[in-house]
């Protein structure tokens, strides 16, 4: 009989024992903290503007939350009929909200468009691209969603129009389709105004240390004058004002003084004078620009996102994404320079968490897309202020999790890419502790 007692006394001592683990092991397991709440963090002017530099903020502001009709120039083919209709997350300028508007964009004032099977009504914003031309040679370009065919709005009437809407679906069945999501706006003035020789010095930085974790990294060059170019996915752009151009033709097919030509010439698809954004000649100072020169003003007088009041978890999560190497190319800080001609750009800190610069991603994250001089398997280091309260990752947006966007980032080589550059920090991620792990994604749902 004591015996018995004895095993009994064991046995439930087991299954507490169990039941304990049980209970500590959901309470520590590791997950994403989710979007952090509020939209306060981010969407306002920088500080220390001159009131001239606010009235073109908010000159730039009204122009970019603008939708676009046909008699403004939109279209024949575009992805959206706003800067801020992809741009609007946690508030204007930042990136795809949580509904997608090109669900109803698609059909919108009877266009006659449907909707691709990649763009839903809960997945992120989306631009396509073609890798590869029929004959095998490289594609590249935005493929516009949708056409104006059938539209009518306020501004005009394209029910004479005859553009026919691609055929996105055979390219998803060939596999010659890739996606790419917004990218936020928030800071990107002091983007801007980095020194090439402020990048160039990080590149330089820690080599002993990027070199035993198999990070190199390099900048994308401009082709004419050979500065570094910085922004967009593969940093491929220079400045603010091409940034804009570029957007205005290629997301909204509306032609500018920096993209003067149609993306589809129909001719019965023309229903504004091309090009359909010039400067005014007559009225005050900010009527008397254009639009793309509105938005670049809007981007680069906009602040950059503030961070979360820090926590024990947060700091510790700080010092550990230094300690296991994420900072290496996730830069914290760099500086703007002092020759900026608004004072409030020169000499600040820019605390983006990027090093600008493009690295190889490996097979896993290769879009097989080339963009000035970067290549098929290089992105540029995505800049992570802001990504607490950004809801989905990664160039395609294919995650909404931060910890599957990290280990998306190892990817072993092939035979067509090599392996990522990110391989060694990943793993040493993999090494902590879950305490550690939460503690940093707890301090990147903090930036």
């Amino acid at each position: 009989m004591q015996k018995v007692r004895i095993r009994l006394v064991a046995a439930v001592t087991i299954i507490l024992l169990v039941g304990i683990a049980g209970v500590l092991q959901a309470q520590f397991r590791v997950r994403d903290p989710g979007v952090r709440a509020g939209d306060k963090f981010a969407g306002g002017p920088l500080r220390g503007l001159t009131t001239e530099e606010l009235a073109y903020f908010t000159a730039g502001l009204a122009d970019f939350a603008e939708e676009e009709g046909v008699g403004d120039g939109l279209g024949p083919r575009f992805n959206l009929d706003s800067c801020g209709g992809c741009h609007i997350h946690p508030n204007l300028g930042g990136t795809s909200p949580a509904i997608n508007p090109q669900v109803a964009a698609a059909t919108a004032s009877g266009a006659r468009n449907r909707v691709p099977s990649f763009i839903n009504l809960n997945g992120p914003v989306r631009e396509a691209r073609f890798q590869f031309n029929p004959d095998g040679t490289r594609d590249g370009g935005v493929h516009a969603l949708f056409v104006i065919s059938g539209r009518v709005d306020a501004t005009g009437n394209a029910t004479g129009c005859n553009a026919v809407q691609e055929d996105f679906e055979k390219q998803v069945a060939n596999d010659n389709i890739i996606f790419r999501i917004p990218t936020p706006t928030f800071g990107l003035g002091l983007v801007e105004k980095i020194t090439d020789h402020t990048i160039l010095d990080n590149m330089a930085a820690n080599s002993s240390t990027k070199r035993a974790l198999g990070i190199s990294g390099r900048a994308n060059r401009n082709g004419n004058d050979g500065t570094i170019t910085r922004f967009g996915w593969k940093a491929q752009n220079k400045s603010l004002t091409i940034f804009s151009g570029e957007a205005y033709n290629v997301e909204m097919g509306i032609t500018n003084e920096a993209f003067q030509t149609e993306r589809d010439e129909n001719p019965t698809c023309q229903f504004a004078t091309v090009p359909n954004d010039v400067p005014p000649t007559t009225g005050n100072t900010t009527d008397g620009i254009s639009a793309i020169t509105k938005f670049s003003f809007f981007m680069r007088f906009l602040a950059p996102p503030s961070p979360a009041a820090a926590t024990d978890s947060i700091n510790r999560g700080r010092q550990v994404f230094s300690n296991i190497g994420c900072a290496l190319c996730h830069t914290p800080t760099l500086k703007t320079g002092s020759r900026a001609t608004v004072a409030a750009l020169r000499n600040q800190d820019v605390n983006l968490f990027s090093d600008l610069l493009l690295h190889q991603m490996g097979p896993g994250l290769a879009d097989d897309i080339v963009q000035g001089g970067g290549g098929p398997d290089e992105f540029r280091t995505a800049p992570l202020w802001g990504v607490g309260q950004r809801i989905f990752f990664l160039h395609d947006g294919r995650t909404t999790d931060l910890l599957d966007a990290i280990r998306a980032h190892k990817s072993f080589g092939d035979r067509k890419f090599g392996p990522s550059e990110a391989n060694g920090v990943v793993d040493n991620f993999s090494r902590l502790g879950d305490s550690d792990k939460q503690n940093v994604l707890n301090f990147l749902r903090s930036l």
